[in-house]
C-alpha cells in the first residue's frame, strides 16, 4: 500500500519561510518522481514543483522560481520543499504526489495516482 504523509505546514508572515516534508512508503522510492501541488480556495489544483527519481532534474512553476527549493533523500524516502520569501498568494493546501508509473516526469495531475492528505500553508500578516 502506497502512503504519502506531508508535514510542516502552518501560518507564516509575508516574506517568511516554511519547510514541507513528504514521507513516502509502499513503493521503490528511487524509481519515482515526486511532485508538490497546491490548491487555493476557488482555484484549480496546480503543480508547484516536480523532482525526478534521481534528484538531478526539477521543474518549478514560474510563480515560485527562485523562492522554492525541492530536494529528496532517497535513503530516507522523503522529499522536502523549502519555501522562502512567501507571499499571500502562496496560501493553499499543499499536496505531495507520486505518478502511477515509475520514471515518469510530468506536471499533469491526472498522471499522479498517489496523493498525500495535504497540509495547509497560510501566508498572512
Amino acid at each position: 500500500q502506497v502512503r504519502l504523509t506531508e508535514s510542516g505546514g502552518g501560518l507564516v508572515r509575508p516574506g517568511g519561510s516554511l519547510k514541507l516534508s513528504c514521507a513516502v512508503s509502499g513503493l521503490t522510492f528511487d524509481e519515482y518522481a515526486v511532485a508538490w501541488f497546491r490548491q487555493a480556495p476557488g482555484k484549480e489544483r496546480e503543480a508547484v514543483t516536480v523532482i525526478n527519481w534521481i534528484g538531478d532534474n526539477r521543474w518549478h512553476h514560474d510563480s515560485v522560481k527562485g523562492r522554492f527549493i525541492v530536494s529528496r533523500d532517497n535513503a530516507k524516502n522523503t522529499v522536502n520543499l523549502e519555501m522562502n520569501s512567501l507571499k499571500p498568494e502562496d496560501t493553499a493546501v499543499y499536496y505531495c504526489a507520486v505518478p502511477g508509473l515509475s520514471r515518469l516526469f510530468t506536471i499533469i495531475p491526472d498522471r499522479y495516482n498517489y496523493w498525500g492528505q495535504g497540509t495547509q500553508v497560510t501566508v498572512s500578516s
